[in-house]
């Protein structure tokens, strides 16, 4: 070890810096749901009408739990639109059978190919648009599952004219084995608490694809979504546009779940290196420090650069907070494994931009749409050069977070 005495001081600053972020971490993740009580909407404003757009594609293995949450929603005025590209596509027939259950549900089906831009799944928001018949939009994905009180306590801050979109973050949902278990984990233990903890440093750098909720002035403001219509990262792009108008971001103490399904390793790898590789492009400065936060392998070498009993104390305190981050024995015991991969995911990221999705490669290099005309972004009117259905390249913008370092 006397080879590595000249860093020892390295290995020591790694220890503390990756101990203090798993400390932080798990107190933010703690703490969470005692946040932003802030948020609830003045005593005299009542909920206003609320339309929700889903983009669907495919039958999802729990979608139609997800959706008739969303029918089971207690608030006093809302509607569901629902859009798929194809009238093959087996989604249709999910929410036909939510018609023909919840009769007084508000339900619109959108049905169209015309394709937008790069990302398939602004393009699907596109078509849905014009049938949207509220001020107020709730743009959600597919797998989330919701509370009955979820439209009525994200969209509450909407109240407020100087708050722009209003977000919420998500909990990872297993379904299957210990790969869908690691991609959750992924969600649960490093996703999250960085938005959490980039939250409490004070970044407002963040909007989730699980849920945004805005007034519909906001979105014809920053030139409606097809000004998101060759953006990778939409859901990081609608939050930003907003805010470059002086809008606030809101982070709602409201928590949904989303599906994970990847069940072999090489569709989690592909599904959390895009994840990755969009970090970067949005964040690269932010993206080159977050080694810090894969506690696991930062700890073992900080240990084995500097293995002194005030390191290794240093390091045991690290792993206590990221074995209280985990929240169970099983995912306690799991994190190794899923620190480790994080690293190695982390190291591919760092080279290559093209990330897969559904069978297509795309580019993280976004092709900016040019400027809408104001409002029309909410009425579909401005020329937006269609392409066949058969030149897609994926049909979903990735999801973007929030890094401890800044926003993502």
């Amino acid at each position: 070890m006397q080879v590595f005495s000249h860093l020892a001081p390295a290995g020591t600053a790694l220890a503390c810096l990756a101990t203090a972020y798993a400390g932080a971490a798990a107190a933010a993740t703690w703490r969470a749901p005692a946040r932003h009580r802030s948020c609830a909407a003045p005593a005299d404003a009542g909920p206003k009408p609320v339309s929700v757009l889903k983009p669907l594609c495919g039958a999802d293995p729990n979608l139609y739990d997800n959706l008739a949450g969303l029918c089971r929603q207690r608030h006093p005025a809302f509607q569901l639109v629902f859009g798929v590209r194809a009238a093959s596509d087996p989604a249709i027939a999910v929410v036909e059978r939510l018609r023909a259950e919840f009769p007084a549900c508000d339900i619109a089906l959108v049905v169209c190919p015309l394709v937008h831009g790069s990302n398939l799944k602004v393009s699907n928001l596109i078509n849905l648009l014009p049938r949207a018949r509220h001020p107020w939009l709730v743009v959600a994905d597919s797998d989330i599952a919701a509370d009955p009180d979820y439209l009525a306590r994200v969209t509450a801050p909407l109240a407020d004219p100087a708050v722009g979109v209003v977000t919420c973050l998500y909990r990872g949902r297993p379904v299957g084995g210990l790969w869908p278990a690691l991609g959750a984990q992924f969600i649960d233990d490093w996703f999250a608490p960085s938005a959490r903890v980039a939250h409490a440093c004070g970044s407002r750098r963040f909007s989730f694809g699980a849920t945004i909720a805005l007034r519909r002035e906001v979105l014809d403001a920053v030139g409606g979504f097809a000004a998101l219509s060759d953006r990778l990262a939409d859901d990081f792009w609608l939050g930003e546009l907003t805010r470059q108008r002086g809008l606030r971001t809101v982070l709602s103490e409201v928590e949904v779940s989303t599906d994970v399904t990847e069940t072999h390793l090489a569709a989690l790898w592909s599904h959390e290196l895009r994840w990755l590789r969009t970090i970067r492009s949005i964040n690269p400065s932010g993206f080159a420090f977050i080694f810090i936060t894969f506690t696991w392998p930062m700890l073992a070498l900080a240990a084995w650069l500097a293995p002194q009993p005030p390191v290794l104390a240093v390091a045991l305190a690290g792993i206590g907070a990221r074995s209280l981050l985990a929240g169970s024995l099983g995912a306690a015991l799991r994190a190794p494994l899923r620190d480790v991969l994080l690293l190695a995911e982390w190291v591919a990221a760092l080279f290559g931009d093209q990330v897969r999705w559904r069978g297509q490669m795309l580019s993280t290099r976004d092709r900016h749409a040019p400027a809408a005309p104001a409002g029309g972004g909410a009425t579909g009117a401005y020329p937006l050069s269609p392409r066949p259905a058969g030149t897609d390249n994926g049909e979903h913008g990735a999801s973007s977070s929030v890094l401890s370092v800044d926003g993502k």
